[in-house]
């Protein structure tokens, strides 16, 4: 090291030595940079490639912090097993709930509002069991909970959503990507609907704008989307195996206008050709170019 370059590095150390705090949050900003936009994983262990995905974002410890009270929410709206498809797969559930409590959290909370029987779906979708076994919490969700939130969106200006939400510490988006009738693609935006209290089925009418809005309240600190197994025709509830394709894939984020984004290639599609996609993105929620972010790509 030149004279000069030793003096600079001293004088950083010694800045960083009167100035703990200052430093610390130096560093972390400097780590958050290095850290992709969206990671990408493949390999045959769902468990694996999720936990490689949350890694290569920086860790769970980036998002989850000892203490906290977390809610994951997976899809668990269908009565259907993990093969055909219609939930989130239970191995990728589980593998984040593992990670929260390794990071710390106080407390994991997973739940849905399901179309068909929630006695059955949670139980059907394998996600139930999985998570238990880990000590999360898995209730059904109570009608009392919902209360009408203020969302002033250009389709939704209020509406019940499930106060759970909002009172945890940490909310983590863990949906499956599946074809959808009305939405074309359904993934991390309308995951959300699982936490719509009221006549939810009212907002089809202008569902990409009602879908845009609800990402103007709900906030999750990090989504994984879950495409060990896409359903790729006669979703959301699918049911035939011959509509599944396995692909073995996690893709993990921040921004899940951009998760979306990137979602929407697995069929052969573009963000720009989901109208709740290209709402986000104008409305600033997001980015749906994903030619413009830092994707990791890694197979194990």
């Amino acid at each position: 090291m030149k004279r000069r370059d030793l003096i600079k590095s001293a004088a950083v150390i010694s800045i960083g030595l009167s100035l703990p705090d200052t430093f610390s949050m130096f560093i972390s900003f400097a780590e958050a940079a290095d850290n992709p936009d969206l990671a990408v994983v493949t390999g045959r262990s769902p468990a694996a490639i999720t936990r490689a995905a949350v890694d290569a974002l920086g860790g769970i410890k980036r998002f989850v912090s000892r203490g906290d009270i977390v809610v994951v929410k997976p899809n668990m709206a269908w009565d259907r097993l993990p093969e055909q498809a219609a939930n989130t797969n239970p191995e990728v559930v589980s593998e984040v709930v593992k990670l929260c409590f390794e990071a710390g959290a106080k407390k994991v909370k997973v739940f849905d509002r399901p179309v068909n029987d929630p006695r059955r779906s949670y139980i059907q979708s394998g996600i139930a069991d999985a998570v238990r076994a880990l000590g999360a919490d898995v209730d059904h969700m109570d009608n009392r909970k919902f209360r009408d939130i203020s969302i002033k969106g250009q389709a939704l200006t209020s509406w019940p959503l499930y106060t759970e939400i909002f009172e945890a510490d940490k909310l983590i988006n863990i949906p499956i990507a599946k074809h959808h009738g009305l939405a074309k693609i359904t993934m991390a935006m309308k995951n959300w609907m699982g936490v719509m209290g009221g006549s939810r089925n009212t907002i089809h009418q202008r569902l990409d704008e009602s879908l845009a809005d609800l990402a103007l309240v709900i906030k999750p600190v990090l989504t994984v989307l879950d495409a060990v197994r896409i359903l790729t025709a006669n979703g959301p509830q699918g049911g035939s195996l011959n509509d599944v394709r396995r692909l073995d894939t996690v893709i993990a984020g921040v921004d899940q206008v951009a998760v979306d984004a990137y979602g929407a290639t697995l069929f052969g599609m573009k963000g720009s050709d989901l109208g709740y996609v290209r709402i986000a993105d104008k409305m600033g929620l997001g980015t749906m170019n994903i030619s413009k972010l830092k994707i990791k790509k890694i197979a194990i």
